[in-house]
């Protein structure tokens, strides 16, 4: 079957699997094993010289973690995936394949707050710059490109802040420049956003979130669209040259990607699984990869019931006397709801933030008196979850970058869940009145 004939909710129920061989199994099986028997001595040997496909150790690559890794690049549409340990393990391979000491990449400042750590202190380790521009207004990538940056970084929706970028916009910026467009959409993955549809190259997630849909698994993957012009000009000799760990195997000519044009061939994410995975072991388990098989059978009809309670707890919390802000791209009030409305026509995600009158004594006491709502440190798992990011997520973060990325000290950042849409109102509600009460 053609994979754009199927249905989404088909997709995540089908693709990359048949029912196991050898038992009939019609879940994919859980392979918790850390190597696989050879044929012989020219089987082994052909693997690890990479002429033949197949299994060799779960560290590079597993069947259940391979099932996995079709189905997201089946719901995108795209090449290829490369699944992972974490999302940070996402993002860090995503952006050290193609860059190295002395290069820089320009980046979106509204992040989540531990990828802004990784970008700005733990890369400038590796002699990596990251240049923070404000994304709202998409020329700001450009002014800061120059001959060293190997790609443009941001995020579909902005996480606190809500802010929805211009994304076709700053991929024509990027393409211009023969640069790729690497979008973190953890918090809007299909049905409800795919970003290649607007001229993304290379997608990363934090399985962890709305994808594995449950708050039980560590993961992340990585996501290629396929069909990047890697070869043009030279640019990225870590793609199309010889690779000297495969004593100097040139992957690009051998898969003859040039000459497919490349909607098909998966050249970024398999050279991050034959080099920075294979070496630096971030490997996804495959016990996690087949919980996040579970929740991706059922993400379309998760997304569906997160965005629209999203919505109304923010309109709830629009009106609230206690509430002093609230930014949700959904609401009419948000400068980028025309944008929403455009790109997210089922709902631009159920992750945001508001202001408590109070301050930040406030927003503490109404992080201990919710009930219903739970304060962990993640998103977008079936429950709703809250947080006060200035105290947490965004703790590392100077004033000045806290103010960057929209984090104040009266903001609480709510990942609105699958309850009845009344508890979580009912709850937000009497924290609100006791966040008060001083």
């Amino acid at each position: 079957m053609n994979v754009k004939k199927k249905g989404l909710m088909t997709r995540v129920l089908h693709d990359g699997h048949q029912p196991d061989r050898e038992t009939g199994s019609r879940a994919v099986p859980i392979y918790q094993t850390t190597s696989y028997a050879f044929r012989d001595c020219d089987h082994a040997a052909n693997l690890f010289a990479l002429k033949e496909p197949g299994y060799i150790y779960t560290r590079i690559m597993n069947p259940t973690t391979d099932v996995l890794e079709k189905r997201l690049a089946s719901i995108h549409e795209a090449a290829g995936s490369l699944a992972t340990a974490s999302g940070m393990a996402a993002i860090f391979y995503s952006v050290t394949s193609i860059t190295r000491a002395g290069q820089n990449i320009v980046s979106g400042s509204n992040l989540y707050g531990g990828t802004h750590t990784l970008f700005t202190h733990t890369l400038k380790r590796f002699g990596i710059e990251v240049r923070f521009v404000d994304s709202g207004d998409a020329e700001n990538f450009a002014r800061a490109i120059d001959r060293d940056t190997r790609l443009l970084f941001t995020e579909s929706v902005g996480n606190p802040r809500c802010n929805i970028d211009d994304l076709e916009a700053i991929a024509k910026i990027a393409h211009a420049h023969d640069l790729p467009l690497i979008v973190d959409n953890t918090s809007t993955p299909p049905p409800i956003f795919n970003p290649f549809e607007w001229g993304a190259d290379i997608l990363v997630y934090s399985l962890t979130k709305m994808i594995g849909g449950h708050g039980t698994s560590i993961g992340g993957a990585i996501v290629e669209k396929g069909g990047f012009g890697w070869e043009r000009g030279g640019k990225y000799p870590e793609i199309t040259g010889p690779d000297p760990s495969y004593h100097d195997l040139n992957v690009w000519e051998a898969m003859d990607c040039e000459k497919k044009e490349q909607p098909d061939c998966p050249i970024f994410t398999l050279k991050a699984r034959i080099g920075l995975l294979r070496d630096t072991g971030a490997a996804l388990s495959p016990m996690n990869s087949f919980l996040f098989l579970q929740g991706l059978e059922t993400l379309p009809l998760r997304a569906k019931v997160h965005v629209e309670n999203a919505l109304a707890v923010a309109r709830h919390l629009e009106t609230h006397p206690l509430v002093s802000w609230i930014n949700y791209a959904g609401l009419p009030s948000h400068p980028d709801h025309e944008r929403c409305l455009k790109m997210f026509p089922l709902g631009c995600g159920a992750v945001f933030g508001f202001g408590i009158k109070g301050g930040l004594t406030a927003g503490k006491k109404f992080i201990e008196s919710v009930e219903l709502c739970s304060h962990v440190a993640n998103i977008l798992d079936a429950r709703t979850l809250v947080i006060h990011p200035a105290g947490t997520t965004h703790q590392q973060l100077s004033p000045g970058e806290q103010a960057e990325a929209g984090v104040t000290g009266d903001m609480i950042r709510i990942s609105v869940g699958l309850e009845d849409v009344r508890d979580i109102l009912d709850d937000l509600d009497q924290a609100l009145e006791k966040s008060q009460k001083l």
